[in-house]
């Protein structure tokens, strides 16, 4: 039997779902560990290195992005995000919105960064964080895209 030309497609597609899915978590580690002992992502990311863990290509680009970035996306965090300062927001889920922030300023597609990182508030933080990161993401890209709907 002859395999068809998009057999195996699908299975390397899901891999590399999974890689970009496993690069975001070591991102998201990474960014949480330096935020909550107030150090550079880039010492804890060289300190990753020294102790032997590998880290991905895409992660070190979500963590550079996002060092970058930092402060243009906390305030559009503030600024989207109602009542809440970024620096009230528990660790783990401002880290989120970060990294999905960044992804999306870079062009991922805005449907795979908010379903990534509520995939990742559900897994690492509270029972509502999945709901107000979804909330916090969905205004974002809304007022993004239609600035002038409610």
């Amino acid at each position: 039997m002859k395999p068809r030309a998009d057999e195996g497609r699908g299975q390397r597609a899901s891999g590399g779902h999974r890689r970009r899915r496993a690069a975001r978590r070591q991102a998201i580690d990474i960014l949480f560990e330096a935020d909550l002992m107030g150090r550079s992502p880039r010492e804890i990311l060289e300190e990753w290195r020294a102790a032997g863990r590998s880290v991905s290509d895409y992660a070190e680009q979500l963590l550079s992005g996002v060092e970058e970035r930092r402060e243009a996306i906390d305030r559009l965090l503030e600024e989207i995000s109602e009542d809440w300062s970024v620096h009230r927001m528990p660790v783990v889920d401002r880290t989120i919105l970060r990294v999905a922030c960044y992804e999306l300023q870079t062009g991922v597609p805005a449907a795979v960064a908010i379903s990534e990182a509520v995939h990742a508030a559900n897994e690492l933080s509270t029972k509502d964080s999945g709901r107000f990161v979804n909330g916090v993401l969905g205004r974002m890209v809304r007022d993004t895209v239609d600035p002038g709907r409610p």
